[in-house]
C-alpha cells in the first residue's frame, strides 16, 4: 500500500551529456543575461577562465575564490565584486563550495545562477545554501537560490583526480541514503535516491581505475545528479547534521568526511529503517548490509575510512557530539548523547561499522 504523500518538483533545467559545454552561452542567453560573473575555486581557475573565454562579452569576471563551507567573508567579497562589475549573473564552475558561492550571491541579490558541476557533489540540484560564521555553518532552504540552469558534461571531470573522485561520488551516495529514510520520503524520490546509488556504486570503481573512461564519468554525474535531487526534495538527518558540525566547527574537507561518517550514521539508523535498506541493499547488488558494504566500498575505491585521518582529535568526540544533539531533527532512531559519541569514536578510528541489532529500538509511531 502507498501511503499518502505530497510531491513538488523544484524547477530545474539540465543539459546533459558530453560536450555540453559548448551549449553554455545559449543558457546565459536564455536566461537573458548580459554579464555574469563566473566563480570557481583556487585550484580550478584556469577552468573558470576557459569557461570566461568561452563566453566571450558575457562573462563579466573571474572570482576563483571558492572554499569549502562558504566563509562569510569570501561570501562578502563575491556579493561585492558582482556588484562592482554590474554582474546580473553568475556562473560556479567547479564543486560544492563554487555552487555554494554562487548560492551565497544569488540570496543577497537575487542573480540567478548557471552551474557547471566538475565534481559529483550534487549541490547544484538543491536550494540548500550554507553559510560558515565563527566555527558555526548555519543552513538554510531559499527557492532562490536553486541554479537555473545545470550543465553535465562528463568532460569537465576528467581532471578530477582519482581520490577526489570516489570522495564527491560517495558524498553523493550520503545524498539519496538519508533521502530514503526521511521523514518527507515519497514514491518519487525512494526511486531516484535507489537509481542514484545504484549508479554511482557501478561508475566510481570505474572512475578510479581510468578517470579517462567517459562513460564512467557519465554514469556518475548520472548518479550524482539524482542523489542532488533527493537531497533538494528531503528532509536532512542524523548525517548530513554530523558532517556540518563537523565541517564548521573542525573544517574538516566536506566529502572525505561524508565519506568515512556514512556508513556509520547508516548503521546507526538501519534497525529503525528497514524499507530503507532494503533499497540500499537492491542498489548495491542485493548485499546484506549495505551500511558494511559502503565501508568496504570506500576502501576499495582508496578513500579514507577514519576522521582521525582527516584531522580531526579524539578529544573533540564529545564537543561533536554535544553540537550535534542541541537541536531536535528528524532522524529514523533517536538521536542520543551516548549513540552519536560511540558512532564518532567508531568513525574517529575506522573501524567498521556495527552490524545491525534487531534490539535496537525504532522510533516510536506517533
Amino acid at each position: 500500500m502507498i501511503r499518502p504523500f505530497v510531491y513538488q518538483a523544484l524547477p530545474m533545467r539540465v543539459v546533459f551529456g558530453a560536450g555540453s559545454l559548448a551549449k553554455l552561452p545559449d543558457e546565459v542567453e536564455a536566461l537573458g543575461l548580459a554579464r555574469v560573473l563566473v566563480l570557481c575555486s583556487p585550484e580550478q581557475e584556469d577552468t573558470g577562465r576557459m569557461v570566461a573565454a568561452a563566453l566571450g562579452e558575457r562573462a563579466a569576471g573571474v572570482l576563483p575564490e571558492a572554499r569549502m563551507h562558504v566563509p562569510v567573508e569570501v561570501a562578502a567579497r563575491a556579493r561585492d565584486l558582482a556588484r562592482e562589475l554590474g554582474a546580473d549573473g553568475c556562473v560556479a564552475v567547479g564543486g560544492g563550495s563554487a555552487v555554494g558561492l554562487g548560492k551565497a550571491i544569488a540570496l543577497e541579490h537575487g542573480l540567478p545562477v548557471i552551474a557547471v558541476p566538475t565534481t559529483y557533489a550534487g549541490s547544484e540540484m538543491t536550494p540548500v545554501w550554507g553559510l560558515t560564521e565563527g566555527g558555526q555553518k548555519r543552513t538554510g532552504r531559499d527557492v532562490r537560490v536553486l541554479p537555473r540552469s545545470v550543465v553535465y558534461d562528463p568532460e569537465m571531470t576528467v581532471t578530477l583526480p582519482a581520490q577526489m573522485s570516489a570522495t564527491s561520488g560517495m558524498n553523493a551516495v550520503a545524498h539519496a541514503v538519508e533521502g530514503l529514510y526521511a521523514p518527507d520520503a515519497t514514491p518519487i524520490v525512494s526511486l531516484m535516491a535507489e537509481e542514484g546509488v545504484r549508479a554511482l556504486a557501478a561508475a566510481l570503481p570505474r572512475v578510479v581505475a581510468d578517470g579517462a573512461d567517459l562513460d564512467a564519468r557519465g554514469e556518475a554525474q548520472y548518479g550524482a545528479w539524482l542523489c542532488g535531487a533527493v537531497l533538494a526534495a528531503t528532509t536532512m538527518s542524523l548525517h548530513h547534521k554530523l558532517c556540518h558540525t563537523l565541517g564548521g566547527t573542525l573544517d574538516l574537507p566536506h566529502a572525505q568526511t561524508h565519506t568515512v561518517v556514512l556508513p556509520h550514521a547508516l548503521a546507526y539508523n538501519t534497525p529503525a529503517a528497514p524499507e530503507a535498506v532494503a533499497a540500499l541493499a537492491r542498489a548495491l547488488g542485493g548485499v546484506p548490509d549495505p551500511a558494511r558494504e559502503l565501508w568496504e566500498l570506500a576502501g576499495r575505491l582508496g578513500a579514507p575510512r577514519s576522521l582521525r585521518e582527516l584531522g580531526m582529535q579524539e578529544a573533540d568526540i564529545p564537543r561533536i557530539a554535544e553540537l550535534a544533539v542541541a537541536n531536535p531533527y528528524a532522524n529514523p532512531r533517536p538521536v542520543t548523547r551516548e549513540g552519536v559519541e560511540a558512532l564518532l569514536r567508531a568513525a574517529w578510528a575506522g573501524a567498521p561499522p556495527p552490524r545491525s541489532a534487531s534490539t535496537i529500538p525504532a522510533r516510536p509511531t506517533e
